[in-house]
């Protein structure tokens, strides 16, 4: 499973750690994420996501 980096502040989206804190397990792939998912720390969208 790929790394995805937010393209505005830099945050590492790990998906072996995944975002517990938001409601996505460890070990989700970025692909699988909900879309309505948000940069815990900029609140950007996963399309503001490239592949690290």
């Amino acid at each position: 499973m790929e790394k995805y980096t937010c393209d505005i502040c830099g945050y590492e989206y790990d998906p072996k750690t995944g975002d517990t804190a938001n409601d996505v397990a460890a070990n989700t792939a970025f692909k699988d994420v909900p879309e309505s998912w948000v940069c815990p720390i900029c609140n950007a969208g996963k399309d503001s996501f490239s592949e690290a």
